[in-house]
Order: C-alpha cells, then structure tokens, then sequence
C-alpha cells in the first residue's frame, strides 16, 4: 500500500526499529526491493535520487514505484532523496511521491531553516510530510568531512521548521567506505534528547559495520538509507548473469537474476534494522 512518510516513521518509532530507505534505478530494483518487503512483512522506503527526476529515467521510474507500491499488501512511501530545491520538489510531488527530502545542508543554517520550512508549507498542503537535514553529509571522496550535526542547532531546526524527521551528519557519508567509519552514538542521543525526540535518519546505510547500525537505531535512528549496495547488488547479479554460459538473452529472462540479488540484499537490510515481520 502507498502510504506517506510520517506513517513508516511512525511505525519505526512505535516499534523502536529503522525503516530500510532503498534508492532505486530501474524497474529491476524496484521489484527487488518491493518482493523483499513483501516476503519480509516489512515496511520500506522507495526512494530516487534528483537526477532521476531531472532526466528522463524519472519520468518513467515514478509510475513503475506508485504502481509497485499500490499492489504490496505491506506500507511503502515513495520518497524524493536529497531534493536540492523545489524544482525537484515540485516534480516528485507531481508523479506520486508520498515523502519528500529538501537537502538545504549545504547553505547557511539561516538560510537552510528558512527553505526548508517553505518546503514543508508547500507538501503540508496536500498531505506529505518532510525530511530535512542538518550537517552535510558528503561522499566518502571528499578530502574532509564537515562538522558533525550540532545538538542545540538541531533543536532550532526542528522547531522552526516542522520536519517529520532529520537526517544527520555522525560520522557517516554516502558512496563506499574507504575505512571503517565510527559512528558518534552519543551524539544522537544528544539530537535526541534536544529536540524533544525527533525521529533521526542515517545517511549512507552501505558499509556501515552491523554493530554500529544497531547502536544506532537504539540510540534514536528511524530511517536507514540504502544506495551503493542497492547498486552493487543489482550489478552483481548482472556480471553473474553475462558469465552464465546458458543464460537467456531475452531481457526479461536476462533480469530475473539481478532482481533477485537485489532483493536478497534488501532482505538481509531490512532484518539488520529489525523492520521484518513489523508491516
């Protein structure tokens, strides 16, 4: 069932568990991610990247996610990740996403409160709630890593700007780890605690050591996000595929495989964060 964003938020706050957020590609990740939750009984994120939506890839990866979405009998919102302004906002919104992302992170905390706010006025208005952020979360190529989220900031932020959820920077970032990375715990309690309980988001879910995901989710983290190994997973499957000397070369032959490693990989993120059996 399409649902919105505050409703797996919700969920995963009643519960005390994350819900697993999977970027998606094509329709082959779509369905991977889709039949995982379905056998899982779990609730998940559907999500696309901006410049999905600013090519046309997203013009015809919407209606495959709101259709996938309607048919499982488990809560799934379709959700814009790392919407830098509201031109993407507004196109998400137009082809069906039920939860939007506005990363305003990059600008100046007056300016990042005042936008993201003017997007939250604008989803309010029919019914989809907001992710912001606070901190940047770059990519693990970057030379530096910014300041993490600051707990009093944050407690600003949240108030003046009516965010279901906030995505935060504790020592994660996006793409793959070139060394382990060490999760500040006791900086989300901190979040936590100053802003009244926000439900935070975890950023650059791929490579995250299990022990550190689940300290995390116990310390306050609701939603994961799930890119690169959505990628690799896809990827894998199709290399394993092309090396099958009797593999199909009907598409549609050709795909079940990489479907399948997708949703094995969905499967196992979304018991990681102890979303299974919680539809």
């Amino acid at each position: 069932m399409l649902v919105s964003l505050k409703t797996v938020i919700d969920l995963a706050e009643k519960g005390n568990f994350a819900i697993p957020a999977f970027n998606v590609y094509n329709t082959e990740t779509v369905m991977g991610v889709a039949k995982a939750a379905e056998e899982a009984r779990a609730p998940i994120i559907i999500q696309v990247y901006p410049r999905l939506l600013n090519e046309e890839v997203g013009y015809y990866l919407s209606p495959a996610i709101v259709a996938a979405a309607r048919q499982a009998t488990v809560p799934i919102c379709f959700h814009l990740d790392h919407g830098p302004s509201e031109l993407e906002v507004q196109k998400a919104l137009r082809w069906g996403a039920t939860g939007v992302m506005y990363d305003g992170s990059v600008h100046p905390f007056e300016e990042n409160v005042k936008n993201t706010k003017h997007i939250v006025d604008i989803c309010k208005s029919i019914g989809v709630t907001v992710e912001g952020e606070l901190g940047h979360i770059g990519s693990v190529n970057d030379d530096t890593m910014d300041e993490f989220t600051n707990p009093d900031e944050a407690a600003e932020f949240v108030k003046r700007t009516g965010v279901t959820c906030l995505a935060v920077l504790i020592g994660n970032a996006h793409g793959h780890y070139k060394k382990t990375p060490k999760l500040d715990i006791e900086r989300v309690k901190a979040i936590r605690e100053s802003t009244g309980g926000i439900p935070l988001v975890l950023h650059g879910g791929s490579g995250i050591p299990d022990d550190q995901v689940k300290a995390a989710i116990k310390a306050g983290i609701r939603k994961m996000n799930i890119g690169t190994d959505v990628c690799c997973a896809f990827a894998d499957g199709t290399k394993e595929t092309l090396d099958d000397p009797n593999r199909s070369l009907a598409v549609d032959l050709f795909m079940k495989h990489p479907i399948e490693t997708v949703k094995k990989l969905a499967l196992e993120k979304i018991k990681l964060v102890g979303a299974d059996g919680k539809a």
